[in-house]
């Protein structure tokens, strides 16, 4: 591993599990200090990770920690789901190998058992492997690397990937039938693509991004589920009534 994706990943750590707070300063000597590491690769780390979204510039010189609010998260979630749809809408017109679909129905199964009740946080987590997994052959069968790359960037913002919320879940109450609503998703874009139902299958995939938006609202009402969302200490929280 390169010493800037090591720096880079650590940071990334940091950040998403709240040892870096939102708004606090990140220059290049005390990253480079606190990670015992050249200030070069800190430098490639920390602007890597201002293109992720994670970090920003800021005018005195270096970069903090950015936070989110609810709309920008909704905005991401929003982008994923119209990138992903057009993945899936590429897949069927251009006819997905049927490897790569017979792998996603496999992945599905394996889904089902993994949340098969009593539903606990191990379930959730291997089915968080399971769903990722899920979304990468998608944009697989789309066959376009344009696609896949712009994809990749959205989902670098943790909350905005497919399984962003997906832990969180266990523990709120009405996880159960969220999980089968994804689930039916799943079946059911994965059969549109195999019948070459490309605006079938697309619109499907932008439903399915909408129970992240869902998980998001719920999630934000609910302090015990929010500290298991990667990087849940960077949303900006609004008062509920």
């Amino acid at each position: 591993m390169s010493q800037t994706l090591s720096a880079q990943l650590r940071l990334r750590e940091m950040i998403l599990n709240g040892e870096l707070t939102p708004g606090e300063r990140l220059s290049e000597p005390s990253v480079a200090e606190r990670l015992r590491a050249s200030r070069t690769p800190v430098r490639a780390a920390l602007a890597r990770l201002a293109e992720e979204g994670l970090v920003e510039a800021i005018p005195s010189g270096g970069f903090a920690v950015k936070s989110f609010s609810e709309e920008e998260i909704q905005d991401a979630i929003e982008l994923r789901g119209t990138l992903e749809g057009h993945a899936a809408r590429l897949a069927a017109e251009r006819g997905a190998a049927g490897g790569t679909l017979a792998e996603m129905r496999r992945l599905i199964e394996r889904m089902e058992e993994a949340t098969c009740p009593p539903l606990n946080e191990a379930g959730f987590t291997e089915y968080v492997a399971l769903n990722a997994h899920f979304h990468e052959l998608l944009v697989e069968a789309a066959g376009s690397a344009v696609v896949a790359r712009q994809i990749g960037r959205v989902v670098a913002l943790p909350f905005a990937s497919p399984s962003g919320f997906v832990l969180a879940q266990s523990a709120l109450p009405a996880s159960q039938r969220v999980l089968v609503v994804a689930q039916e998703h799943h079946r059911a874009v994965v059969e549109a693509i195999a019948h070459r139902e490309g605006a079938r299958a697309e619109a499907l995939m932008r439903e399915h991004a909408r129970l992240a938006r869902r998980n998001l609202e719920l999630v934000l009402r609910d302090q015990n589920s929010l500290r298991l969302v990667p990087g849940g200490a960077l949303l900006r929280r609004r008062s509920w009534a």
